[in-house]
C-alpha cells in the first residue's frame, strides 16, 4: 500500500507540474497541430525518458550535480536561445502560406530524438524534483531503496504523459475550433514562447534559475 502512495505522489506532483505553459509541452502542442498526434507523442516520450534520468541522478547523485552550477548556467543560456529561436520561428510561420511550419520544428529529425535534446537542456528540472523528492522523503512517504525510487519514477512518467496529453489533444481541439486557423495559432504560440523567453531572462539575471535554485536547495537540506 505505501508503494501505491509513492507511485500517486510522483503522478499527482507531475501531471501539475507539466501542466503550467513551458517550452516542452507547447512545442508537443504545437507538433501536434503542424505535425501528428504520434509525432508529439513520440516527442512527448523522449522528453519524459530525460526527465526521468534527471529524477533518478537528483535522488542518488545530488552531491555531484550541486557541484555542476558552471554547467547549469550554460543550460539556462542555451535554454534562452532554444526558447527565443521557437518564438521568432513561430511568429516567422504565422505570417508565411496557410500551412507554415515552425523553422525550428521543420526537419527530419526524429522526434523522440529531438525530444530528448530539447529536454536535456532544460535543467529546471532538477531543482524542481529535488526539492519535492526532500518534501517526500522529510514526510516519510519516500524511503531510500530501489523500489520507491522505481514506482516514484513511473508515476512521474505517467503523470508527465498525462500532462503532455492535455496540451496535445486541446492543441488539436483549438485548432478544430478555429476553423484550423494554424496562422492565429502560431501567433499564440510564438506569443507564448515569446513571454517563456522574457521570464527565463529574468530568472537568469535575478539568479532565480535552476543552478542558484539548486544551490539554495542544497543548503537547506544540509
Amino acid at each position: 500500500m505505501h508503494l501505491v502512495k509513492v507511485f500517486l505522489w510522483g503522478m499527482m506532483v507531475s501531471f501539475l507540474g507539466t501542466l503550467p505553459l513551458g517550452t516542452l509541452n507547447v512545442a508537443a502542442m504545437q507538433m501536434a497541430v503542424q505535425e501528428s498526434i504520434h509525432n508529439a507523442i513520440l516527442f512527448s516520450a523522449g522528453c519524459i525518458l530525460v526527465e526521468m534520468i534527471y529524477v533518478r541522478i537528483s535522488l542518488v547523485g545530488i552531491n555531484w550535480v550541486r557541484k555542476q552550477k558552471n554547467l547549469f548556467k550554460w543550460l539556462e543560456w542555451i535554454t534562452l536561445g532554444i526558447v527565443v529561436a521557437l518564438a521568432i520561428g513561430s511568429f516567422i510561420a504565422a505570417t508565411k502560406a496557410h500551412h507554415a511550419k515552425n523553422i525550428m520544428l521543420n526537419n527530419d529529425m526524429n522526434r523522440f530524438l529531438l525530444g530528448m535534446m530539447l529536454s536535456s537542456v532544460a535543467p529546471m528540472q532538477i531543482p524542481f524534483w529535488f526539492g519535492w523528492s526532500t518534501v517526500l522523503f522529510t514526510k516519510k512517504i519516500l524511503k531510500p531503496d530501489n523500489a520507491h525510487y522505481n514506482l516514484y519514477i513511473i508515476g512521474i512518467a505517467l503523470g508527465s504523459f498525462m500532462g503532455n496529453f492535455v496540451f496535445i489533444f486541446g492543441g488539436k481541439y483549438m485548432v478544430q475550433k478555429l476553423d484550423a486557423n494554424q496562422h492565429l495559432m502560431n501567433w499564440i504560440i510564438g506569443g507564448i514562447f515569446a513571454l517563456t523567453a522574457v521570464i527565463q531572462l529574468i530568472k537568469i539575471l535575478w539568479h532565480k534559475d535552476a543552478a542558484d535554485k539548486l544551490e539554495h536547495l542544497g543548503e537547506a537540506s544540509s
